[in-house]
């Protein structure tokens, strides 16, 4: 299997205002790009005809029938309604028949008000709102620019689009302050916050002595610099216990009532044979990020000068996403995965996992392993046997939620 291509689908993360934000979050790896351009310059935003070829472009060569925009930043709403309205407009004027446009927003939800939640509502947006848990656990990393706790600010912001039937997910980075409370920042996201799609996002960040960004790792050399962790990334195995004090309480009790993203795509590999996200996909390179400047890069996690494929309006999308630069990128994925991941039982759930956590040597060692392999192979293990049966249910049609009643009866 070779990396998709622009003519067997692809994803576009559009962050028209860069790396612009209200907040200060301690472990963000974003706000530290300012070699792209003046991160400081709030008003700074995309060209209006970059918008617009992004726009075009987008619709025309996606081949699937629905195309979703997924717009984040720093803060996009920082841009402004307005400037929402300018893009819902354009995906009116210049709509293909046949194919329907959705739109999903990542927000950090403390500049949201009415004016916001009924244009979410009326234009069918889906939110991903970000959160990490209780308040003393939220408020340990997001803070704004002076410092000050977030968490009462996006609480209310939740409470708005719940108001107003938006539909939201919650997006929970798990680092060192949430890493050993799996069960309550759960309990908390689905009672509290009253959340039913739940994605949760490792930090895992290398900085050099200087505190700048350690770039990405070779996945065929080991790299010998002066790094080290950032202080906020979740150790190598505590995402996985972290992982699993959720699946017990979320099989035990909310099995379709509530979506955990992780679990969702280990069935989808099981029912599919495919995960449906890069992460754990075989090869990668089919979800790329357009920055401020009209800028293409292989992916969010690589928006490095080497990584830049060009710039939409004066490059194809399509011509840019089946470049050779990208397939490369996206294979070597696979291509250059340690002996140690192609003989691992769980390879298929896991397939190496993000290459730009892939900076560990195994236990031989081969360079290449990803940092958060033994949280992989424990939580992969765990939920293993459980979703299995779940998928039969699925595969039967039957409710998979039955798996509830028969874990109960043993």
């Amino acid at each position: 299997m070779n990396h998709p291509t622009a003519h067997t689908g692809f994803n576009v993360m559009a962050k028209p205002i860069g790396p612009v934000c209200n907040l200060d979050c301690t472990y963000c790896y974003y706000v530290r790009k300012n070699e792209l351009y003046d991160a400081t310059d709030a008003k700074a935003r995309m060209r209006d005809d970059q918008l617009e070829a992004y726009v075009r472009d987008y619709i025309r060569a996606n081949p699937a029938p629905t195309v979703t925009f997924a717009w984040q930043g720093g803060e996009p709403t920082l841009l402004g309604l307005d400037y929402f309205k300018r893009v819902v407009a354009l995906q009116q004027q210049h709509a293909v028949p046949g194919k329907t446009v959705e739109n999903a927003f990542q927000t950090n939800g403390t500049t949201l008000d009415e004016d916001w939640c009924r244009f979410f509502r009326d234009q069918r947006f889906l939110i991903g709102i970000s959160i990490d848990g209780p308040e003393a656990i939220h408020d340990g990393y997001r803070v704004d620019k002076g410092q000050k706790p977030t968490f009462a600010k996006v609480m209310k912001g939740l409470d708005l689009l719940r108001r107003h039937q938006v539909e939201f997910n919650t997006l929970t980075t798990v680092h060192r302050k949430n890493q050993k409370h799996g069960r309550a920042v759960y309990d908390f996201l689905v009672k509290e916050a009253c959340s039913r799609h739940l994605q949760f996002i490792p930090i895992v960040e290398r900085r050099m002595p200087d505190g700048t960004d350690a770039g990405a790792p070779r996945l065929d050399a080991i790299d010998t610099r002066d790094w080290a962790l950032a202080p906020e990334t979740v150790s190598g195995g505590a995402l996985g216990t972290f992982m699993c004090e959720i699946f017990d309480a979320w099989i035990a009790r909310d099995v379709g009532r509530v979506f955990v993203y992780a679990f969702e795509q280990v069935l989808s590999q099981m029912i599919r044979g495919h995960a449906g996200i890069c992460v754990h996909e075989e090869t990668c390179g089919n979800a790329v990020v357009l920055e401020r400047d009209g800028g293409l890069y292989s992916c969010d996690h690589f928006v490095y000068p080497e990584f830049r494929l060009g710039t939409i309006g004066e490059q194809g999308l399509v011509d840019l996403m089946d470049s050779a630069r990208q397939s490369t990128f996206g294979n070597d994925k696979r291509d250059k995965l340690p002996g140690q991941c192609r003989a691992c039982p769980v390879r298929r759930f896991c397939n190496g996992g993000c290459p730009k956590h892939r900076f560990a040597v195994t236990e031989d060692g081969e360079p290449g392993l990803n940092h958060l392999c033994p949280s992989y192979f424990r939580l992969f293990n765990h939920v293993q046997e459980p979703l299995s049966e779940i998928a039969r249910l699925v595969q039967a049609g039957k409710d998979p939620a039955d798996i509830m009643k028969l874990r109960k009866r043993r």
